[in-house]
């Protein structure tokens, strides 16, 4: 690193640092639950949308990814043959096919990320509900200004899991 680049990252607010240290150890923790899956950090990823959504079309896993059409086939290829996911032919439109979650796939997730997110929403529970909402708006902010950065528009926001 250049010493321009080393002043840069002294000199960052407490606040950015820890928004960095969020992103690197959210990275790292990814990595190593997909592995325990057997699976890559992206093929993860992915099923976890398909999770959240309850199955979705080629395209729209693509664009929640940020990834191309042609790389989420390959993608969903990998997942359907660890049996992770199955295709299948949507019952109104016979030309649509719906990639969804196995059970199996599903329970998967659930046992592996399950822990993480209780773990994160008692850390929020543990906020004033001022202090949240604060939390809230300014990791939202957060994730705009990140994304204002992307060389493609950021996918849309993945709605709060209930």
């Amino acid at each position: 690193m250049h010493s321009d680049d080393l002043a840069l990252f002294a000199d960052l607010d407490p606040v950015t640092s820890a928004v960095r240290d969020l992103g690197r150890v959210s990275r790292q923790l990814t990595g190593e639950l997909a592995r325990s899956l057997g699976m890559g950090a992206n093929d993860m990823e992915a099923l976890g949308v398909l999770v959240r959504h309850d199955g979705l079309g080629a395209a729209d896993l693509a664009e929640r990814l940020g990834i191309r059409s042609a790389s989420a086939t390959g993608l969903i290829d990998r997942l359907e043959q660890a049996g992770h996911v199955e295709r299948r032919r949507d019952t109104a439109d016979r030309r649509r096919i719906t990639v969804v979650p196995t059970p199996t796939a599903r329970q998967a997730t659930s046992e592996t990320w399950g822990p993480v997110i209780q773990s994160i929403d008692a850390v929020s529970a543990a906020l004033s509900e001022e202090d949240r909402a604060t939390v809230a708006e300014f990791l939202t902010e957060v994730s705009k200004a990140i994304g204002a950065h992307l060389r493609t528009p950021a996918s849309p926001q993945e709605p709060p899991v209930s």
